[in-house]
């Protein structure tokens, strides 16, 4: 069997846990490698669920806190302010 090459991008120190991970279980990283595309072939999906990352601002107490906010400056509670901008880092 013909053997090609794949290259993908990570971070490094990703790449580093897991090439320190492989080694610990007894596998390189190609191993690794060639066992997830076993497994997708094999089962014709990604072999493990994905999920979607939860972002706190809906997590059900902001929510509620929201819908708090709003009803207390419907009431006339609450003074307005100037947009105040975070820094990015």
């Amino acid at each position: 069997m013909a053997l090609a090459t794949l290259t993908a991008r990570v971070d490094e120190k990703d790449k580093a846990s897991f090439d320190t991970f492989c080694s610990n279980v007894g596998l390189n990283t190609s191993t690794a490698i060639n066992l997830f595309v076993k497994a997708v072939l094999r089962e014709n999906r990604i072999p493990f669920e994905i999920a979607q990352a939860t972002d706190p601002f809906f997590s059900k107490a902001n929510i509620a806190y929201v819908k708090k906010s709003v009803q207390e400056l419907k009431a006339g509670k609450g003074a307005p302010h100037e947009l105040i901008e975070a820094d990015d880092e």
